[in-house]
């Protein structure tokens, strides 16, 4: 008897989709995403969402359903994934979760923390405050008003800074300190979970080969409507891979070479984080080093 859900993580470019698909075909399941910023609507080819041939295949959950002006958490993607399991559990179609977005399974396997919403004002206030600072700056506040917090962040990562900052302001506790409690999670770590893992020059080049056909296919034009918006550069969909350089080509700063270049780097980099992130969060996850393990892995599932 088929699994009532499945789990296919992996890092970025290895396939995670198309073997998401394979198996939701294989047993009638639907795909959900489990990908921070594929649930952007904005950045579709950007993001290498799957296409609308692909979506046909298979129904396609919690895709490109968030504006890229809402500043969307692990915390919203979790009700909403709890939504989603409700419905599919209801119908009887079983659940592929796929996505390259590690604390999005770590949430759904190990609960996520009970934190107190940023009220509205205080978000805003702390943002404005951080407008056109450099991260360093922003990771420098943190560290003096929540030292414990910024112990456990890098300070090139802005977004979870800002988060901290904002945490603290609202209710003057550690961030880190609110992360120990978790509330009941999600599943039970009994399903079948997979996690993609082919060769790292096979990978890299697998990310220089998509970007440049993302590119080919419209990110730079789709990358220029997201700019036109005038959104706030601390927002993830503002810092996806590619992003910040493809603007920087925009405005004159970098040639089209140079933002392709700098993109490949910021997405290999990322993909050397996602294996980190498996291997020492994600050990239950069986690893699939081949395209004949994860032809096994379809079959086995299906049996």
């Amino acid at each position: 008897m088929a699994p009532s859900i499945v789990l296919v993580a992996g890092p970025t470019a290895s396939g995670k989709s198309a073997l998401a698909l394979a198996i939701a075909r294989r047993i009638g399941g639907a795909v959900v995403n489990a990908d921070s910023m594929q649930v952007y609507r904005d950045l579709r080819i950007l993001t290498a969402r799957p296409t609308p041939e692909e979506e046909q295949g298979a129904p396609h959950l919690l895709f490109g359903h968030v504006d890229g002006a809402e500043n969307y958490s692990v915390g919203r993607w979790l009700q909403d994934f709890r939504s989603r399991l409700d419905e599919l559990a209801a119908s009887g179609r079983p659940a592929i979760v796929a996505g390259g977005t590690g604390m999005y399974f770590l949430a759904a396997l190990r609960g996520l923390s009970d934190i107190p919403a940023v009220p509205a004002e205080i978000r805003a206030r702390v943002r404005a405050e951080a407008k056109g600072r450099a991260p360093q700056e922003l990771y420098a506040k943190l560290r003096r008003l929540d030292p414990e917090t910024a112990a456990r962040l890098r300070e090139t990562d802005p977004q979870r800074v800002l988060r901290a900052l904002e945490v603290f302001a609202a209710t003057g506790t550690p961030l880190a300190r609110m992360q120990q409690e978790r509330a009941p999670p999600l599943l039970d770590g009994d399903c079948p979970a997979f996690f993609l893992a082919p060769p790292r020059a096979e990978l890299y080049a697998r990310i220089e080969a998509r970007f440049d056909k993302m590119l080919a296919a419209g990110a730079l034009q789709e990358v220029r409507q997201l700019a036109a918006r005038g959104l706030d550069p601390a927002l993830p969909v503002m810092r996806a891979h590619g992003v910040p350089h493809l603007i920087g080509h925009l405005e004159g700063r970098l040639s089209l070479d140079e933002a392709a270049a700098r993109g490949k780097a910021d997405t290999r980099h990322y993909a050397k984080r996602q294996f980190t992130f498996a291997r020492h969060q994600l050990k239950s996850f069986v690893w699939l080093k081949s395209e004949q393990e994860q032809a096994q892995v379809i079959e086995r599932v299906a049996a």
